[in-house]
């Protein structure tokens, strides 16, 4: 058992290299690894199939969307779009009042919504209200959704440096998920065998 006098005298990467050792075997966890690699492989497929669809997707609607268009149903269209920006908000204040780390997701995700609404109000505005939209954007919904999205990338830089996974110079899309490493699986798996061996005799 280490003291806690021997852990502070390790140096940055030693600790990092302890907390990966130590990490959870995956044989221990469900789903099992070769059903997480194969669906990351599905979703890898998945994500570039769409970006494949939606570029030739894009050019045909640059082309054939008339500039002017008559919606239908547009007060329940905004109203039901507020309602899920509503409830985004509220969670993401809840889950910050509960400190869970489910706050990073949503606190991304009603960031981006933020900006959705502002791109969509100066956009669909027309006369005088293009004034009003484009004030509301770059007064409220741009710098709220700058918070959010600014703090999701804090906090999870926070988590990555706590476990030692976040080097001085590293940004945050250069964080790399926990992925199972074979080599501390099998560190940990060696010592509860060992564990299990002291117990039988």
């Amino acid at each position: 058992m280490l003291t806690d006098e021997q852990i502070a005298a390790m140096t940055p990467a030693e600790r990092g290299e302890l907390i990966r050792r130590l990490a959870r075997p995956t044989d221990e966890l469900k789903p099992a690894r070769w059903f997480m690699r194969r669906m990351r492989e599905f979703r890898v497929v998945l994500m570039v199939g769409s970006v494949a669809v939606l570029v030739p997707w894009i050019a045909y609607l640059a082309v054939s969307l008339p500039r002017v268009y008559v919606a239908h149903n547009w007060d329940r269209t905004w109203v039901g779009f507020d309602i899920l920006l509503l409830v985004m908000l509220m969670t993401t204040a809840l889950l910050g009042f509960l400190r869970r780390q489910l706050l990073i997701l949503t606190a991304f995700a009603t960031g981006l919504l933020l900006i959705c609404d502002a791109w969509f109000d100066v956009m669909t505005a027309h006369g005088d209200e293009v004034f009003w939209s484009l004030g509301l954007a770059l007064a409220i919904e741009l710098p709220l959704a700058a918070v959010l999205m600014i703090g999701a990338l804090q906090l999870l830089r926070l988590s990555a440096a706590r476990l030692w996974n976040l080097d001085g110079g590293t940004h945050s899309w250069q964080i790399q998920l926990p992925m199972p490493h074979q080599h501390a699986d099998e560190a940990v798996r060696r010592r509860a065998t060992i564990r299990r061996q002291r117990v039988l005799q």
